[in-house]
């Protein structure tokens, strides 16, 4: 028992290094996770602001439509069956519409 405490109580500034090595993890963390997800986030509010009548876009749910009229956080759009939804800004995909839009341009 008296060595367990022994090897327990061994370096006196052992504590330091630990810390500063969770210090390190977080900073890593923030750099390759929390500040790209930012940026990607006010990209896409970027995205939905600058959405004008007629575009073409596909919801996160996967719909199609083109849009006929902008409030200010939600949307009616045009289906290609001639129906109308109402649905809310956020829930236009900017990934799904650039590559519909992307796919649409390469085919002309």
């Amino acid at each position: 028992m008296n060595f367990v405490l022994l090897a327990a109580s061994g370096q006196p500034n052992g504590g330091n290094g630990f810390f500063l090595m969770i210090a390190m993890m977080f900073v890593v963390m923030y750099f390759f996770m929390i500040r790209p997800q930012v940026k990607k986030n006010k990209q896409q509010q970027a995205y939905r602001d600058n959405l004008s009548k007629g575009d073409r876009i596909v919801t996160s749910g996967g719909i199609h439509g083109k849009i006929a009229e902008l409030k200010d956080t939600t949307l009616i759009i045009e289906t290609e069956g001639g129906g109308k939804l109402r649905i809310e800004k956020s829930a236009v995909s900017m990934d799904a519409t650039s590559a519909l839009n992307a796919a649409k341009e390469g085919k002309k």
